[in-house]
C-alpha cells in the first residue's frame, strides 16, 4: 500500500470545511471539486470531507499523534473541543472530538514498544 485516503462525509460541506480548517489549523490542501476537500495528515496519508448528508455523522476516524496533551490543548486554543484522555488498555492512550455532524475524529497516542 501506498497512501491512504479517509473520507469523512458531512451533511453541509462550507459549514464543515470552516470548522475542519480550525481542527487542522490551516486551509485544505487540495479542493478537487465543489463536492470535497481535502487534507495532507502525513506525507502519503489525506483526510477528505465530501458532502454527503445520507452518510453524515456514521464515520469515525483515528490519527495517531506522537503528542496527545499537546494537541488537545492546540484544539481547545483554536476553539475545539476534545473528549477526557482516556487510557487504551496498556497500548496508549486517546481522546475523541466530534465535529458538527457527529462523525468522531479520534486522537491515539501509542506508547513505545518495550525491549
Amino acid at each position: 500500500m501506498e497512501a491512504l485516503f479517509a473520507s469523512v462525509p458531512v451533511a453541509d460541506l462550507r459549514i464543515a470545511r470552516t470548522w475542519y480548517q480550525s481542527l487542522f489549523g490551516r486551509e485544505a490542501d487540495i479542493v478537487p471539486n465543489a463536492s470535497e476537500v481535502m487534507w495532507r495528515v502525513t506525507e502519503e496519508d489525506w483526510l477528505y470531507i465530501i458532502e454527503d448528508p445520507d452518510r453524515a455523522g456514521q464515520t469515525v476516524v483515528t490519527i495517531a499523534v506522537d503528542d496527545l496533551d499537546r494537541l488537545v490543548s492546540e484544539l481547545a486554543s483554536r476553539g475545539i473541543s476534545s473528549g477526557p484522555i482516556e487510557p487504551v488498555g496498556d497500548a496508549g492512550r486517546k481522546a475523541q472530538t466530534p465535529d458538527l455532524d457527529g462523525n468522531m475524529i479520534s486522537w491515539i497516542q501509542v506508547h513505545p514498544a518495550g525491549p
